[in-house]
This record gives C-alpha cells, structure tokens and sequence, in this order.
C-alpha cells in the first residue's frame, strides 16, 4: 500500500485520536481547527487509507488476571515456505500470544506471551509450542515490569 500524504490537519487528527481514542468529531474537529464535516471527512480517508486501522480499548492485565507476559524468541526448523506459512498462522490462532514479529537475528520469530501465572505459560509452553513440529527452540524472557507499552507513534518525520 502507498504511503498517503499527510497535511498537518491529518497530522494534528492523528496526534489527538492516539492520545485520545474516544474524541467525538465534534471534540477533534474543535481541538484541530477544523469544523465537523471536513473533520469527519479526514478521519474517514485516514480510516479507508489505513493509516487508522481501528479503535481499542487499552486493558490493564493485571486488573484482568493476566499477570506473567513472557517474551519468546522462536527458532523455526527449516525455512521453506510451507513452514512460514504454517507456523504464523499457528501464532495467529494462539490467544495467549498477542504481538508476533519475524525478526533476524538469534530467533526467527519474537512473541508476545499474555497468561495468568507460570503455570499457565508451562501449560502453554509444553501442550501448545512445544508441538509444533517446525519449532526447533524456544528462549523464554520474562517480563520483570513494563517500563513502556503502548506509546503513541512518533509522527515527527511526517512533516
């Protein structure tokens, strides 16, 4: 997908909507100097361009109950093309994994691991992991505290 230009309206409506998701139109129109209707008419390019790919609540994971994220460096056994395939789809069906990245370097694949408790992570780690047959080896990091997560993107560099 081409990169959109971004004027500093769109600038502006993106800064605010990553700071604050639940904006009316109304709201971002008043604090980006537009009024609604173009406003509403940026928001929607920006959403149908895909630079807006969606609205989310942040979640805190303790408050829930999920208390241990591990990082888990994967090294996949044997690079074709079928194995790609098949291992990322298996991440994606994974609940317990919420971010994926195939990454160089000593894995081939980094995840994020949401779960309750150690318990939980060696219940996953061993009946669901640890099956799959393309998996060569697994490094699990542990998550100590999140120092940051979630950080707005930087928008410096577009203009």
């Amino acid at each position: 997908m081409p990169k959109m230009d971004l004027d500093g309206f769109d600038r502006r409506i993106l800064a605010a909507l990553q700071a604050e998701g639940r904006l009316t139109n109304a709201e971002l129109a008043d604090r980006i100097g537009l009024s609604a209707t173009p406003c509403l008419r940026r928001v929607k390019t920006l959403e149908r361009g895909g630079v807006i790919e969606g609205y989310r609540a942040a979640i805190g994971r303790q408050a829930i109950g999920l208390g241990l994220t591990v990082m888990v460096g994967v090294k996949v056994d044997g690079h074709r093309d079928g194995n790609a395939t098949a291992i990322q789809e298996a991440f994606q069906a994974m609940p317990e994994v919420v971010a994926c990245h195939l990454v160089s370097g000593e894995s081939d694949f980094l995840l994020e691991v949401v779960v309750p408790d150690l318990g939980a992570y060696e219940r996953f780690l061993l009946g669901t992991l640890l099956k799959l047959p393309m998996v060569k080896d697994i490094r699990s990091n542990f998550v100590i505290r999140t120092v940051k997560a979630g950080a707005p993107l930087p928008l410096a560099h577009l203009g």
